[in-house]
């Protein structure tokens, strides 16, 4: 198993932040993610806790010869889970890829917390783990090109996701500014 781990800030409220949970796609970093279905959002009502699951559908450019090796296509689908407990101001996002799931898997937790009334912490972590019997040098090797792959995803999903926040909130002080 390998793992990839990020922290970081964002320079917006930890409600602006999650508001902008729910407009991350599509934006022009992550055009892989092509659709995003709600499966379900209940509200827990004793605690205030929402939780929503949702389905990502993404478009993957593979090399060819892991579609061959392994079937498939190009399109691929990723089951999210959110816990947002207003109570605590915490954003949990769990996620796990559900296409090829018999050969890898990649099991992502985001959490989202206030630093302050301006800023916000976002830290990741994802388990990467060839679910193949081969060889343990190749297995190393296969799992060292996804953990690269999620890591180029994570940084346009960074860019993607500052861009949203930047134009949402920006467009919101515009307007609620004195002429």
């Amino acid at each position: 198993m390998h793992i990839f781990s990020q922290s970081f800030k964002y320079d917006h409220s930890w409600s602006h932040v999650v508001i902008g949970m729910w407009h991350k796609y599509p934006n022009a970093h992550c055009t892989h993610v092509v659709n995003v279905d709600v499966l379900d959002r209940t509200i827990d009502p004793i605690t205030g806790i929402i939780r929503t699951e949702r389905v990502l559908g993404c478009k993957q450019k593979a090399p060819s010869w892991i579609v061959k090796l392994f079937g498939g296509s190009e399109d691929a689908f990723v089951r999210e889970i959110s816990f947002i407990d207003p109570a605590t101001q915490t954003a949990t996002i769990t996620s796990v890829n559900l296409s090829l799931s018999q050969f890898a898997t990649c099991y992502e937790r985001i959490q989202y917390r206030p630093m302050s009334s301006a800023q916000t912490s976002f830290t990741q972590t994802a388990e990467i783990q060839v679910r193949m019997a081969m060889w343990r040098s190749m297995t190393d090797k296969f799992e060292d090109w996804l953990v690269q792959r999620f890591e180029q995803n994570a940084i346009s999903g960074k860019a993607g996701f500052s861009d949203v926040l930047r134009t949402m909130w920006e467009a919101k002080e515009q307007q609620t500014a004195p002429s």
